[in-house]
């Protein structure tokens, strides 16, 4: 097996990682069958995650978390790659659409992903890794909540309810999508769902 590790890098053993689970599911993955995927030992997996199986949980889990705009960050590290809290409050703001708009396409880009790496769903109900799209997100979601009327712990509530059906929802589809029968959904449906949930969530919690 090649000793060769200039190409491996923290992504492309997330990436590799996230393709077994998507195969043989959660448990199919370990070290030494990620490390045979990389054409490399399974120590030099050791490189980019010392701590082991567990800090590389919950990296998948971050990759998984970390929806556009701000690209694929799964650094699990607080503040690793992060930027000025300044230059996230600006982010926030330059968008000016309205405060409804801006959260569904939030929302819509974060279920896809969340359907991208479904297999690795069940890392989020026991890990809430911080990484830079954190703070993004939470900017978006305070200037959007501010702006439809909320204030103080309203806007955390309401931040909370949103990513909870986001998730909720994505585990339903994934629960359900193997049915057969004339009642199977197709994607389309799933999505028409989503957005209608999204609507009348985003509506009850404007004042």
């Amino acid at each position: 097996m090649s000793r060769n590790y200039a190409g491996l890098s923290r992504e492309r053993i997330l990436i590799e990682a996230l393709h077994i689970i998507a195969g043989r599911g959660l448990g199919g993955l370990s070290m030494r069958r990620l490390g045979d995927a990389l054409e490399v030992e399974a120590m030099a997996i050791y490189h980019h995650f010392p701590l082991g199986k567990e800090q590389l949980f919950t990296s998948i889990a971050a990759y998984v978390a970390s929806p556009p705009p701000t690209g694929a960050a799964f650094h699990d590290e607080v503040g690793e790659e992060g930027e000025e809290q300044t230059e996230v409050e600006e982010r926030a703001v330059a968008d000016q659409r309205p405060w409804d708009q801006r959260l569904t396409s939030w929302a819509e880009a974060y279920r896809e992903r969340l359907l991208t790496y479904s297999g690795a769903l069940s890392l989020l109900a026991h890990r809430a890794p911080r990484t830079p799209n954190s703070a993004t997100t939470w900017a978006l979601m305070r200037h959007a909540f501010d702006e439809a009327g909320l204030s103080g712990e309203e806007i955390e509530m309401a931040a909370d309810a949103l990513h909870a059906y986001c998730i909720g929802s994505v585990v339903h589809q994934v629960r359900h999508s193997d049915e057969d029968g004339e009642e199977a959904l197709d994607a389309a449906a799933w999505a028409a769902r989503f957005r209608f949930g999204l609507r009348s969530l985003l509506r009850g919690l404007a004042p």
